[in-house]
């Protein structure tokens, strides 16, 4: 089933996860072992529609690391590098008492 918008494209939802679990990705690579991470704030920009049958890369990096917070960026661009959608994130690092 596809999940469209009234405008016939995917629907924004679609960036909203891929974004989140790219930006998440990136933020996992600074955590050391035993931390883990929860998304405080994902703010996405559409940029234009992402249509369907259309190969996609997404794209995350970490932008500043902080004492209990993370903020990284992502992107969902097409082959030709066209933008789709971008997103900043904030994670809050997770640690488990001993």
């Amino acid at each position: 089933e596809r999940h469209t918008n009234p405008l016939g494209g995917v629907h924004g939802g679609f960036a909203a996860t891929i974004l989140d679990s790219v930006t998440g990705c990136a933020t996992h690579t600074v955590l050391t072992a035993g931390e883990s991470y929860g998304t405080t704030d994902l703010n996405i920009k559409m940029c234009r529609p992402i249509p369907f049958n259309t190969p996609l890369i997404a794209e995350g990096k970490v932008i500043n690391v902080g004492r209990n917070l993370v903020i990284s960026e992502g992107y969902i661009r097409d082959e030709d590098g066209k933008l789709y959608a971008h997103a900043t994130a904030t994670n809050m690092i997770i640690r488990r008492s001993a």
